[in-house]
């Protein structure tokens, strides 16, 4: 059988939006006295939603995370003013992802974002690079569902598309997106070139590791049957 949808993480996955995530994070610390992160513990950082984002941000400096701890919803919220300002700078899709999206909208295959960040600020950003036009579905924090790796806003794309888990394909750079797919019983495909360790990927013994974004289309097509064209 082919895979009948696609679910796509997003942040490290379809694109690098690291640099933009830490200018408006840092600009977000800086109001408070926390000095600039450098981007690496950034990209250590993303992944869990942008709650997550900001306690690990403070938790690094245990006097300013003792004066502002209380108020995190509202460094929450500046941060993600300071994202929204300027959310497409340096963000650009990863080397070839464009060319794979294109190939599976081409073979008919429905496509989806299932990520943590928050659901308003995803579909901007795939507006603004203009990637939202190959997906049926973008899901985020925010929009209903526990974030990844629950399993529930995974199991609802699944039902309104009238797919079974092993006939979808979770595709993600991060250990939410495969503990996401070992809940839901769908086959995963790790990618190697975002913001989580080969080795790490590897520890959680993915059905495909993903090096080059090319695989993707084989490994899609490797289900069996053409993409049934969507209505």
């Amino acid at each position: 059988m082919a895979a009948s949808l696609i679910l796509f993480d997003l942040d490290g996955t379809l694109v690098d939006s690291a640099p933009d995530i830490a200018r408006a994070l840092n600009a977000t610390m800086a109001e408070v006295g926390v000095p600039a992160l450098p981007l690496p513990r950034v990209v250590g950082y993303v992944g869990d939603g942008a709650t997550k984002l900001v306690e690990r941000a403070l938790s690094p400096e245990p006097p300013a995370q003792a004066e502002a701890e209380r108020d995190v919803p509202d460094l929450v919220a500046r941060f993600r003013r300071h994202y929204a300002d300027a959310i497409c700078v340096e963000t650009r899709p990863y080397p070839g992802i464009v060319d794979v999206l294109a190939g599976l909208a081409g073979d008919g295959a429905h496509m989806a974002v299932l990520t943590n960040k928050p659901g308003d600020l995803a579909r901007d950003l795939l507006r603004a690079l203009a990637l939202d036009r190959f997906f049926s579905d973008v899901v985020g924090d925010g929009d209903g569902w526990a974030r990844k790796p629950a399993p529930d806003a995974a199991r609802d794309l699944l039902a309104r598309h009238g797919v079974t888990a092993r006939a979808a394909l979770v595709v993600g750079d991060g250990v939410p997106d495969l503990r996401l797919g070992r809940a839901v019983g769908c086959p995963v495909a790790a990618v190697t070139w975002g913001y989580t360790a080969r080795a790490v990927l590897e520890a959680e013994a993915p059905d495909y590791l993903v090096d080059d974004a090319r695989e993707l289309l084989e490994i899609a097509r490797r289900f069996g049957a053409p993409f049934k064209p969507g209505p």
